[in-house]
């Protein structure tokens, strides 16, 4: 189903954040302001900012606003907490990101790729290796999983640019949470051949894998995605609950 307009406005002041235009500790405009602008209601305006203060982006003030918290990383950085694709954490980070097609089979789930990715056994997935570069230098590594029943249509092209815009501009999915592990695993050869690693240098990666859930509750995604550690960082946005 199409995006709702929360979330529009939600991309399009997260944008702004991320650009500039509302500096490190400068007030958003007022919510009035917001209304008037997106035409839209206060309830979906204040959607919108709680999405934001999840992401870490903006902090709400009682009385007096919302008030702008993020600052831009030297290097590039990925989200742990949030489900963002290759092609949205490159614009995020200012980076020219592209993506080359490594490999794209159909296979089927047999015992060992069920241990692995969580898909039952016989189960009809596509296996993509994708190789993704910021500012034409290789840094990650990612092995997915898609489950071909969920993602119809699926081709290198596709892949190349951008996954999940095809499956929510497309195939209108939407896209609900993703379980992750994050780990430090030895370089693999595959690692060195791709990402340019000296073993001497650094002999270890750092490896997200992730279970990706879509508003039907299926599981149409696993993907293990393997990070050059000189070049990344990973952030969250942590909120501490009342104690009961």
């Amino acid at each position: 189903m199409p995006k709702s307009k929360y979330h529009t406005i939600y991309k399009d002041l997260k944008s702004k954040i991320e650009i500039g235009d509302y500096a490190y500790q400068e007030l958003l405009p007022s919510e009035h302001t917001l209304v008037q602008t997106y035409d839209c209601s206060r309830n979906t305006v204040r959607r919108a900012i709680q999405e934001l203060v999840k992401d870490g982006y903006v902090q709400t003030m009682q009385g007096k606003g919302v008030r702008c918290i993020f600052l831009p990383a030297e290097q590039a950085s990925y989200t742990i907490g949030g489900i963002e694709s290759f092609r949205e954490s490159s614009i995020r980070n200012h980076r020219n990101g592209t993506t080359k097609v490594l490999c794209f089979v159909e296979i089927t789930a047999d015992e060992k790729i069920t241990k692995r990715t969580g898909f039952p056994v016989g189960t009809e997935l596509y296996y993509l290796q994708r190789l993704h570069y910021l500012d034409g230098i290789p840094l990650i590594i990612n092995h997915n999983y898609f489950l071909k029943s969920a993602v119809p249509g699926l081709t290198p092209e596709i892949a190349k640019q951008s996954i999940y815009e095809y499956l929510e501009d497309t195939l209108h999915m939407t896209i609900v949470n993703s379980k992750r592990i994050m780990t430090v695993e030895k370089i693999t050869q595959i690692d060195e051949k791709y990402l340019h690693i000296n073993a001497d240098d650094y002999n270890c990666m750092a490896v997200i894998s992730s279970q990706t859930f879509n508003s039907d509750g299926v599981m149409f995604e696993f993907t293990q995605s393997r990070h050059r550690p000189d070049y990344f960082r990973f952030q969250d946005n942590a909120v501490r609950k009342a104690p009961k």
